[in-house]
């Protein structure tokens, strides 16, 4: 086994041996994640936040060597890091930078293509599918898809439960893509009725129709015990870059004559309405949505999903460009601000499941994956117009 993949197995034996312990599986995940150094050198000279494919990929490509260079010793199968390869995979497409790619792909070939298996059927687990299809879809072979599929199968004739599968609202980002994908590749509609069907059942529990955002998950449904300091009910920033990012995800791959589509188009323009009416002066949301006074540091990895969601939602004509554009322009302009001299992404709040404050160095890889699809869509964007089809059809056999 080479040295580059030494440390990812012994980090998932570690995992695997304390199933027991939440707390000190978080703590190996934590650590494999990213850091949050208090002192992270200086800031990157010479990128411009200006929205040329120049510098558009100048920056990506900056920020996509730092975490390959850094962070392909800890690669693994967590959802942290499908996040990452998902972001590197669309850089590499958009900006024909093979090394982003190939550090996909070489972690791919390493774990054999297979998903963690342990915690079936947690979401965060099979989020790495998305990985595996894209390259599947590039070069299908068939040990690319097998073990994906195996797992999804699984997962769509596993009967209902009192208790949603997809229980906290991050998970709408994790799975769904990857049914919807499968979908794709296989002509199964299967895979696409179960996703709507458990979609409806999370968007009952944890959607809130007034504010058209979710909660995270059913804890900060009692707004008398979870509340923020202004008393307003807590929707966490990354939580819902999570759902409009997996609301993207899927949109690009549903049939559009599905049945379904209109839910989640609606969905999709619901929030983000919402979303973008939220977004303070200097373009970053906060961890905390509804009372950003209480969180001062502007955050990047809620905000790099929102501005990825909102950039494919002008690419594929599905929100209103002379709205939507003013702000994507204002986020990835603060975003690029937060890139250190030696690539370094920061102002990412670490791993969590509520809005909190963190150190302005801080880094880790999903707020990295969330910056390279908000960039990728932005490179597409500047120059696009509306696409007239708004998914990629799927042709269905007859019943």
């Amino acid at each position: 086994m080479t040295q580059r993949f030494l440390l990812p197995v012994l980090l998932l034996l570690a995992t695997t041996a304390v199933a027991q312990s939440p707390a000190h599986a978080g703590a190996v995940e934590l650590a494999a994640a990213g850091n949050s150094p208090i002192d992270p050198g200086p800031l990157a000279t010479g990128l411009s936040p200006a929205l040329t494919h120049k510098d558009i990929r100048a920056a990506m490509k900056k920020v996509s060597d730092w975490q390959v260079k850094t962070g392909e010793p800890r690669f693994n199968q967590q959802w942290t890091f499908a996040a990452l390869y998902d972001g590197l995979l669309a850089y590499s497409k958009d900006s024909g930078d093979q090394s982003a790619h190939d550090a996909v792909l070489r972690m791919s070939n390493g774990f054999k293509w297979q998903l963690i298996d342990s915690r079936f059927p947690h979401a965060d687990d099979q989020a790495l599918g998305q990985a595996y299809l894209d390259l599947y879809a590039e070069h299908p072979s068939p040990e690319r898809i097998a073990a994906t599929r195996a797992t999804l199968d699984r997962l769509v004739a596993r009967p209902d439960e009192a208790k949603p599968v997809w229980w906290w609202c991050d998970a709408l980002f994790m799975a769904p893509p990857v049914l919807v994908r499968m979908a794709k590749i296989t002509g199964d509609h299967k895979y696409i009725d179960y996703m709507d069907r458990q979609w409806k059942i999370t968007s009952q529990l944890l959607y809130d129709k007034d504010e058209h955002l979710y909660s995270r998950d059913d804890r900060f449904l009692d707004v008398e015990k979870q509340h923020e300091a202004n008393g307003k009910k807590i929707f966490w920033s990354r939580g819902d870059g999570w759902v409009v990012a997996g609301l993207a995800n899927v949109l690009e791959y549903l049939p559009v004559n599905d049945p379904s589509r209109p839910m989640y188009v609606a969905q999709f323009r619901d929030m983000l309405d919402k979303i973008a009416s939220l977004q303070p002066a200097d373009g970053l949301w906060r961890t905390g949505l509804l009372d950003a006074e209480a969180y001062k540091m502007p955050e990047v990895s809620g905000s790099a999903f929102f501005t990825f969601a909102m950039a494919y939602g002008i690419n594929h004509g599905i929100l209103d460009r002379a709205k939507y554009e003013p702000i994507v322009r204002k986020s990835w302009e603060a975003m690029v601000s937060r890139i250190y001299a030696d690539g370094r992404l920061g102002s990412i709040q670490p791993i969590g499941a509520a809005p909190d404050k963190f150190e302005p160095g801080s880094s880790y890889v999903y707020g990295v994956g969330g910056f390279l699809l908000a960039g990728s869509e932005l490179d597409r964007m500047i120059d696009a117009t509306p696409l007239k089809l708004t998914a990629r059809p799927i042709e269905l056999p007859a019943k």
